[in-house]
């Protein structure tokens, strides 16, 4: 019984500290979200990353076309909302998991992009079809290269 107990407590620990790690950036990461005023599933998505240890401030605007174009988002690669994290633009239901590698890995690049209102993202409702394809936001504003397929 104790060598059970013993090998259920390790277990615990390792998954506690794997768990803790994994939300190491997201808890030190600040992100101030625009959307839409009305809309709901942006409200979810805020949610989606406080859960996962984001502090977000959410702000309605009626100008987040305009402003997605300013950081260099062309409109069809628009997401449903635009966030600002560190030094990145995160446009849309982006997973937190593509976040914290954008946060950890630091890439040359101005952001990222999961367009449209993808079903089953984080925030949307529904099932997940296929996977989510995250576009690269270069600096120079194309977005042409996929970033990471969640």
């Amino acid at each position: 019984m104790k060598k059970v107990l013993s090998i259920m407590t390790i277990a615990t620990i390792a998954l506690s500290s794997a768990y803790a790690m994994s939300g190491q950036f997201a808890q030190a990461a600040e992100v101030t979200l625009y959307k839409n005023p009305q809309c709901q599933c942006c409200e979810g998505h805020a949610q989606y990353l406080r859960r996962n240890g984001f502090t977000v401030t959410v702000t309605p605007t009626h100008e987040l076309s305009a402003m997605s174009r300013k950081q260099g988002i062309p409109d069809d690669f628009q997401g449903c909302h635009l966030a600002f994290i560190d030094k990145y633009v995160v446009s849309g239901h982006v997973p937190v998991k593509t976040v914290n590698k954008l946060l950890t890995e630091k890439p040359d690049i101005k952001g990222v992009t999961l367009p449209g209102m993808p079903m089953g993202s984080p925030g949307m409702s529904g099932r997940k079809t296929a996977p989510f394809k995250i576009m690269e936001i270069s600096k120079s504003g194309a977005v042409n290269k996929i970033y990471a397929t969640e």
